[in-house]
């Protein structure tokens, strides 16, 4: 009896063990499906952080033309833009795209 045990316990254990171990390498803290998670949200990350510098820099830009060298030719866009407004006798048209 004992000699049988010891027999189907020299066979089960290596197949639990690599059953465990293929479970963990694949699909733990730490595996593949894990890893590529991980790489996927980075690189979402990287495009992200690409964006807002992109938008940072157009945001200084557009800061630096309203500081102390106030250029009057953007103040005039930023107007007409946000008030809709024009000079005397001109006309102003609103399209609206549907």
């Amino acid at each position: 009896m004992i000699n049988t045990i010891k027999k189907n316990i020299i066979l089960v254990l290596p197949i639990i063990l690599i059953i465990y171990f293929s479970l963990n390498l694949l699909g733990g803290n730490r595996g593949l499906f894990a890893y590529l998670d991980k790489k996927d949200r980075f690189e979402n990350l990287l495009k992200k952080k690409i964006f807002l510098t992109n938008e940072i820099t157009n945001l200084k830009k557009i800061n630096s033309l309203i500081e102390a060298n106030l250029d009057k030719d953007y103040l005039e866009i930023l107007i007409r833009d946000k008030f809709v407004v024009g000079k005397k006798g001109e006309n102003t048209y609103i399209i609206k795209n549907e």
